[in-house]
């Protein structure tokens, strides 16, 4: 169907004349390192490689009780620029609360115990690894919850016990919806569900949901006025899984880093993706320099040089 210019042109111009909402500062941390995020510091990147999902060799690997590239993955991560690492523990047919607590202890023994985002659809593997993890003050992420009354049930409690951080997925009974103020009507009833539970707004972070742009063309659009909306309503910080932007097109390291350095001028503060795709952490670090950001001229001489650029 044809683009309403209309529905853009107001949510712009509402953006353009209202005030945002004051700028909120989120802090996770592990029992040695602390990450801050906010949108006076550098985006934080939030690494997504420890995750079997697509990926056989480390499939093969996990069945076989073996983390080696589970290990090897971490440390390349955080010395590529990651502050967090997501770890996910879907594998199918697995004894997933185990297999969580197992790949927690391997990346904290590789890495010197980082700050890390537990990711799963598992509330078992959930509790067991937030039992774990969260010892002598540790503050993980959560990976995630939406808008559906059951998520919000399952979910929060722990959250709530553990004074974890959680992400907020912008979908809700039907789904991911296509519209920006269809993701604030979400936004709205997670944020809402959360603080009657106690849960502060510093521990809430938000993901748009990137649809990809090879089937809808204004995916893009739709997610930067939703980043747009939320953050000027709530002040949240706004993760998101930068590379379904770019599924199923060609160049996509190019197309996810565009993409990610444009999201950040709307409020994108700590995007999950892969440090790997050097375009991706030059585009991170562009847009630090860019917007102002504490550090940013430091990090970008230290990333170009550690990048091997001139």
């Amino acid at each position: 169907p044809p683009i309403d210019q209309n529905h853009y042109k107001n949510i712009n111009k509402r953006s353009e004349t209202n005030i945002m909402a004051k700028s909120v500062i989120t802090v996770v941390k592990s029992n040695k390192h602390e990450v801050t995020i906010s949108r006076d510091e550098s985006i934080v990147i939030i690494g997504e490689r420890i995750n079997p999902t697509g990926r056989s060799a480390l499939q093969k690997e996990l069945k076989a009780g073996k983390f080696d590239i589970v290990r090897r993955d971490a440390v390349a991560q955080l010395e590529a620029g990651a502050s967090i690492l997501d770890i996910n523990s879907g594998l199918p047919r697995a004894d997933e609360p185990a297999l969580m607590v197992q790949m927690i202890k391997e990346v904290q023994d590789a890495a010197d115990d980082p700050v890390i985002c537990l990711d799963t659809a598992n509330v078992k593997a959930l509790e067991a690894g937030l039992k774990y993890y969260c010892k002598d003050g540790a503050k993980p992420m959560i990976n995630s919850v939406t808008a559906e009354g059951k998520s919000l049930k399952a979910v929060l409690p722990l959250v709530k016990e553990y004074g974890a951080v959680i992400i907020g997925l912008c979908s809700g009974d039907d789904g991911i919806p296509k519209t920006a103020e269809k993701r604030l009507k979400n936004t709205d009833t997670i944020i809402e569900a959360a603080l009657k539970m106690g849960i502060p707004i510093e521990n809430i972070v938000i993901d748009c949901l990137i649809l990809t742009l090879g089937v809808s063309g204004e995916a893009a659009l739709e997610a930067m006025n939703a980043i747009d909306m939320i953050v000027e309503k709530y002040g949240v910080n706004i993760t998101m899984g930068a590379s379904n932007i770019s599924f199923g097109l060609p160049a996509r390291e190019q197309l996810t880093s565009f993409f990610m350095a444009m999201s950040a001028v709307k409020g994108l503060t700590c995007p999950i993706c892969n440090p790997l795709k050097k375009q991706e952490v030059i585009a991170m670090n562009a847009a630090n320099i860019c917007l102002g950001k504490k550090k940013g001229v430091m990090n970008w001489i230290k990333t170009s040089r550690a990048l091997g650029i001139d």
